[in-house]
Formats: structure tokens, sequence, C-alpha cells
């Protein structure tokens, strides 16, 4: 039987350092994932590519870093020890423990995220729903807080929790950083870090894990101007790709606000998360959407709320890889409340002075789950190869470098090669193992796709050939060039107007 999208994806992954099961070598456990030598630089990039985005929207954007352990009164107060559940069904002849939710989506092909313990219970017994491991009965839903405790000191007498979202830390930071920043909203505080989260039965390999990174900025903003954004009128023609009561719409950033009375604030950076996806990642905009979530479906503290979601043909079909919500004033006002400390700010505005407690606008990003969207979407399998197609600006390698042989002194002259080159900042990969045919089969497969090879011509006229991957055409450059060659390549432009194929 041929392998699945997601089977050879993950093939590759793990073969060739993309990502791998953490503690292998003792059987590992689901949900947690090794980020290997070429994972680490598309996640790298991804991540850059996210700071220098995000945070340029505004001049009062910053990012910050915090632990990964709070007090179980952060929790407290932040409504997570409540609240934070997800719906448990285990089987009652193996025990096999299913996400209740997911496995009626499964099996029936319907949205169950809005079902309480009893509809979710319910309908499992309508249906007749049985373990998909031993065809044993399922039990009554019940609900499972996912937090991760943690015993703190040397007798353990303090309990603490890993954090299952970033976001708690800059609403801890954030009367400091309104001091620190010089008084002024809105203020955007930008947290890339892990977050822990105790899944039931994570599965869909790399895509439901329990410990994962998150890229979020949380933005406060005077509640008064909810419905402004002083740019607003840069982007009012722009056309958001919109999941509404099952249907999907281009709609303008005016009529968002017009016709769905979205607020211009919220609609404003919906329309820059949408450009980051499509203007910097290069996703096709038939692949993305933005999904609206009710109010039973969306997390308890969000007021509006849409997921960005990418259409995954290796997990059959949309999936969300992250969020636009609108908190209000819930999480300011629940750490004021818990911790007695007042987080009300003084802000100018019109030469007065008045006191607000901030609104916060998040934008969440799914950062593992991001990475393996860029596997599936850019994975391309052509009759004698496979490849991922990345765009440049997201590619794990910049370049390889190649002899043709190793001997005649090209091994040498192509290791010198190299180490001008990467002493110059490129991200390179250096092979000189089995035939040249062989070597660009490899690097394709991992999604690098300029090859620099050194034959004999490059002993008598000092000229490489540079090979880019997707199209497979080639050209000869003067050594002298390259760092100058390389750099256009990657910036995208084409090989044939670069130099004549040859």
């Amino acid at each position: 039987m041929e392998k699945s999208k997601h089977e050879k994806i993950m093939d590759i992954a793990s073969k060739r350092g993309f990502f791998y099961p953490s503690a292998e070598i003792y059987g590992s456990k689901s949900g947690f994932w090794t980020y290997g030598s070429l994972g680490t630089k598309i996640k790298h990039k991804w991540e850059n590519l996210w700071r220098k985005y995000f945070l340029s929207l505004d001049s009062n954007f910053y990012e910050i870093d915090d632990v990964n352990i709070l007090p179980k009164k952060v929790f407290e107060s932040s409504g997570h020890l409540k609240n934070f559940n997800d719906p448990l069904t285990e089987c009652e002849k193996c025990h096999f423990r299913f996400k209740a939710d997911q496995l009626i989506e499964k099996e029936l092909k319907i949205s169950a995220a809005s079902l309480n313990e009893n509809d979710l219970t319910k309908m499992i017994r309508e249906n007749k729903l049985k373990c998909s491991n031993c065809k044993g009965n399922l039990s009554d839903v019940r609900f499972f807080n996912m937090m991760f405790d943690v015993k703190v000191g040397a007798v353990g007498e303090d309990l603490m929790y890993l954090r299952p979202e970033s976001a708690q830390s800059p609403y801890l930071s954030f009367k400091r950083e309104f001091e620190a920043t010089r008084r002024k909203l809105p203020l955007g505080l930008a947290v890339i870090g892990k977050a822990f989260r105790n899944e039931i039965s994570p599965r869909q390999g790399f895509f439901r894990l329990r410990e994962f990174t998150q890229a979020e900025l949380q933005i406060f903003f005077d509640p008064d101007k909810l419905n402004k954004h002083e740019y607003f009128n840069s982007i009012k023609g722009y056309k958001l790709i919109l999941h509404i009561k099952n249907k999907t719409s281009k709609i303008s950033c005016d009529d968002v606000v017009q016709k769905l009375k979205l607020p211009k604030f919220y609609v404003y950076y919906l329309s820059k998360v949408q450009r980051f996806y499509l203007e910097i990642l290069k996703i096709n905009e038939n692949l993305f959407r933005f999904r609206e979530l009710g109010e039973k479906e969306r997390a308890f503290y969000n007021k509006i709320h849409f997921d960005m979601e990418l259409d995954l043909e290796s997990l059959g079909g949309f999936k969300e890889v992250g969020g636009v919500h609108f908190r209000g004033s819930y999480d300011l006002s629940k750490h004021q409340e818990g911790s007695g400390s007042k987080l009300e700010v003084t802000i100018e505005e019109n030469g007065k002075s008045k006191k607000v407690l901030p609104n916060v606008l998040e934008l969440s990003f799914g950062v593992d789950r991001n990475i393996w969207a860029l596997l599936d979407i850019f994975y391309k399998e052509e009759k004698e190869r496979t490849l991922f197609n990345f765009p440049k600006i997201i590619t794990p390698l910049d370049a390889a470098i190649f002899p043709l042989v190793n001997k005649d002194g090209l091994l040498e002259l192509s290791e010198q090669l190299f180490i001008n080159l990467r002493n110059e900042g490129f991200n390179l990969f250096f092979d000189s193992n089995s035939s040249i045919g062989r070597r660009y089969r490899r690097i394709d497969e991992i999604g690098c796709l300029i090859g620099v090879t050194l034959d004999y011509q490059t002993k008598v006229d000092s000229t490489v050939t540079i090979r880019d991957g997707l199209s497979m055409k080639q050209i000869r450059v003067k050594m002298s060039d390259l760092k100058n060659v390389l750099n256009k390549l990657l910036k995208d432009e084409k090989i044939e107007k670069i130099g004549k194929i040859i």
C-alpha cells in the first residue's frame, strides 16, 4: 500500500533531521518531539520572520522572555485551573483515553468543539461509537484539566505550574513594561517560548503536542479606541478571506467593519496577519482562511475569535495554526483582583490625563504547527524525486557546495569556498559523498534549492556551476561573483536573468 502524504513527510523529517520523537532510544512518549539540525534552522527562520514582521507594526511593540514555571495563584486568577479542560472518554476494556470531541469529529465528520460533557456522551451513545483500538465500550465523558503541576523547593512545599500558554507573562509584566517604555498605549509585548499542555491523547504526529512553542503578541490598548486605528484607511480596501457560518468569502476590511460590525482595531490586525501568510510566507490564498468561532466554541476569555486555518492535505483539510483573539479587560482585571496590585494606568489624551484598564488583542501562533504546515504545503512529488519547494526566505539552508570529484585538488578548493562563503554569513551545506546526481536529490529533498558545483573547468577559469533545484536549470558564474549571485537567487530572482542557461 502506498504511503500517505503524512507518512512520507514524517519519513523525510526523521531521516533528514527536521524532527523526531524525543528520547526515542527509550521508547519516547507521544506529544514530545526533538527539533533536529534542519528543523532547528527552519524554526529559527520562521521565528525571526515573525519577530521582524510583527514587532515592526508599531514603534511601541517589544519582545520579552519569561520563565516557564509560574505560581499557582497566577492560574487561579486567570481561570485556567477552573476552565482549562478537555473532554475525556476512556475505553472500559483497554483503558485507552480519547479526546471526546476529536473522536466524534473523526468518526462522524461533524464539529463537536462546542458540546458539553453530557452532549458528547449522548452523541457517543446514540451513534454507538467504540474504542478504535479494541472495539470496547467508551466511558461517560468527563472534563480533564490539562495543566502540568510542578513541586518546587527542597521538599516540594510549593505547588507551581508549567504555563499552558505564553500569554500570562505579558499580563504579569504589563505594569512594569508600561512604565519602562514611557507610558504609551497601545503597547505590544511579544513572547516566543514554550507552553505545556497535558493532552489526553496527542495524535496527528507533530501537530498536537504536549510541549510546544508559541509566538504571541499581546497588544494592550485604550478600550475607547477599539473601533479606531490610525492606519485603518491604509488597509480598508484589502480583502480578508473569512469563513463564517460554513461559507468562505473575500470581504474588504471596510465591509467587515460596516457589515459584520467587527471593530477597526481588530480588523486592522486581521489584515496584517493575513499578509504575513500570503506575502511573507508565500502561502497560496486558496489554502488560507480565517474561521470565526462561536461563543460556545471559543476560549472562555475571548470576546471575538477568528482562527487562522491552512488547508493541509496531510491532515485532511483546514487546520488551526493560530488565532486573533479580542480578550477585553479579562486578563488584567483578573490579575488585578487576584494579586491586589493595581493594573490601571494613567495615559495622556488631548492634554488631559485619564485612568484606564487596558483591553487586550492577542495574536497567537503555534510555531510547531506552522512548521508542519510549511512541510505539507511545499512538499512536491515528481517522477524521479521528492522535494520541498520552500520560498527562499524560509528554506533551512541557503545553498550546498559540491566538488564534482574528491581528487585533483577539487575537494580542497570546494572546502575553502565553503569556508569563505560561510564566513560571509551564508547558511551552507557541504557534501562530497556519492554521485553528483544523488547529492542533488538529497538537497532537493530537504528544500535546499541552490547547488554550487566545482569541476575541472573551475581550475581553468575559476567558474562554478549553479543549479536551481526547482527548475533544474544551470548557469556558470565566476567564483568572485558568487556572493552577489547567491544573494540574488535568495531574493527569488530567476536564474535565467542572472546568467546564460547551460
